[in-house]
């Protein structure tokens, strides 16, 4: 278990919304869904993202572009083109004025558009997220970030415009499967390229040392770790350990282990109703008083006040 998949783990779709939109030039699609995380690749055709307080981002044929944060955005064939379809939450689609009238047209399955014969062809589908380990990883993403075909081909791309489309038991878990391949599939990617500025426990982890260091905290973060125990084991000194880890991390050992730890009881308390001695025990803590001290720190709240406060979030 490395970081990335346990950021991963707790990133994935349920229940994921998603479209198939099919239009001619000049087209344009205002997206207000309010996902906090949407994936979309371009089946056929060249586009461009448009985001308030960003440059356009150009998107071209096979192309990958994963989207952070609920704020709206526009997809269309030129930066000056005005959308004539909105997307709203649950995947409600509105032509909106000047339209031609059979852009309300719904094509078939999650399909909507003009004429099924299109120039450009957009697939998307977006997650619901609440938690923080999810939210971890958000942080790490740019707003917009757009992957070239080259780096992104391959069979999980491919194998989406026949799934998509398709209503048959069961589809809604194949799509969510398909969504969380293809934005694992990106993400890597991405965080390969040189202007990604990869975070710093992503790159950390090809580092013989703090690599194996974060295996051995995310593997097991209940475990009463020490920076003599980390040292020991990653076969360095303790202050080799800490050294190195701050500088590629961010943080010390210690630090990190205790923002995971918090980051894991957080989504404990929102997602079940184990009780906080039952959570404290299962991420590292010594009772539920530890915990409280730990969390409190943290977030400025304590782990009841967190929870109750869960389902208004």
């Amino acid at each position: 278990m490395d970081v990335l998949d346990d950021l991963l783990a707790g990133t994935r779709a349920r229940g994921g919304v998603f479209n198939l939109t099919v239009l001619d030039p000049p087209w344009g699609v205002h997206i207000v869904d309010e996902a906090p995380l949407a994936l979309a690749t371009l089946i056929r055709g060249a586009a461009w993202i448009l985001r308030d307080g960003l440059d356009p981002v150009r998107m071209n044929q096979g192309a990958v572009a994963v989207l952070c944060g609920p704020e709206p955005y526009v997809v269309a064939d030129a930066p000056e083109t005005a959308a004539q379809l909105r997307i709203h939450p649950g995947g409600i689609c509105e032509p909106l004025p000047g339209a031609p009238i059979d852009y309300s047209a719904r094509l078939g399955v999650r399909t909507h558009g003009g004429r099924p014969e299109g120039e450009a062809m957009v697939v998307s589908g977006t997650y619901q997220l609440e938690g923080d380990v999810s939210r971890r990883l958000l942080t790490a993403l740019p707003p917009v970030l757009v992957v070239p075909a080259e780096d992104v081909t391959g069979p999980v791309m491919e194998m989406v415009l026949g799934e998509i489309q398709r209503d048959e038991p069961g589809q809604q878990s194949v799509l969510d499967r398909w969504l969380d391949l293809a934005l694992i599939t990106t993400l890597r990617a991405w965080f390969a390229r040189p202007e990604s500025h990869a975070p710093g426990w992503y790159q950390a982890q090809a580092d013989p040392v703090v690599g194996l260091a974060l295996r051995l905290l995310h593997e097991d973060p209940a475990h009463p770790w020490s920076v003599v125990e980390l040292a020991d084991r990653t076969g360095v000194s303790r202050a080799s350990l800490a050294r190195r880890f701050t500088a590629l991390v961010g943080e010390a050992p210690m630090a990190y282990l205790t923002g995971w730890r918090i980051t894991l009881a957080a989504d404990l308390l929102r997602e079940t109703n184990q009780t906080v001695e039952s959570i404290a025990r299962r991420v590292g803590y010594a009772n539920a008083f530890a915990l409280s001290v730990a969390f409190k720190r943290l977030r400025g709240t304590n782990p009841t006040a967190h929870r109750r406060a869960a389902p208004a979030a």
